[in-house]
């Protein structure tokens, strides 16, 4: 499975602090997954009776499936330590912070996500990021003519 990137998670959110997570799933998801239907656009994380639930992640039906009734934007489980959750739970609690899935990959047998406890950025924030990217952008390709 190739690595599944919430792009637009790290330029709408400022990632504070980042844990890994089991997803529970079901056996044609995971061979779903692994065949690259995975996407995080849009999805996000939230906290009840301290457990972390992922909503609108979307799995794509197995094609060799013969169950019509599949979900795939259905609520998934993950799986974290108690510990972990009740620390994130206070944290957000305390400030405006949220949990956004960054990163969805396989290790070893299992599909794991990569989840963040994130702050929203401001509209500036925003566009000050794209005009560094495009900076960037710009004195690469300079650079690049002038080694030619």
């Amino acid at each position: 499975m190739k690595p599944v990137k919430n792009r637009k998670a790290f330029f709408d959110y400022e990632i504070l602090e980042t844990l890994e997570v089991g997803v529970v799933l079901e056996g044609h998801e995971v061979k779903s997954a692994r065949q690259g239907g995975f996407s995080l656009k849009d999805s996000y994380v939230i906290v009840k009776d301290e457990e972390f639930f992922l909503l609108n992640a979307n799995i794509a039906r197995y094609k060799y499936m013969s169950n019509d009734e599949y979900d795939p934007n259905r609520t998934r489980k993950l799986l974290a330590s108690k510990k972990q959750i009740i620390s994130w739970a206070s944290k957000m609690k305390q400030g405006n912070l949220t949990i956004v899935p960054l990163k969805a990959y396989a290790k070893g047998k299992n599909i794991k996500l990569e989840v963040g406890l994130a702050r929203g950025k401001k509209k500036y924030e925003k566009k000050e990021a794209l005009k560094k990217k495009e900076l960037d952008r710009q004195l690469h390709r300079e650079k690049r003519e002038f080694m030619v």
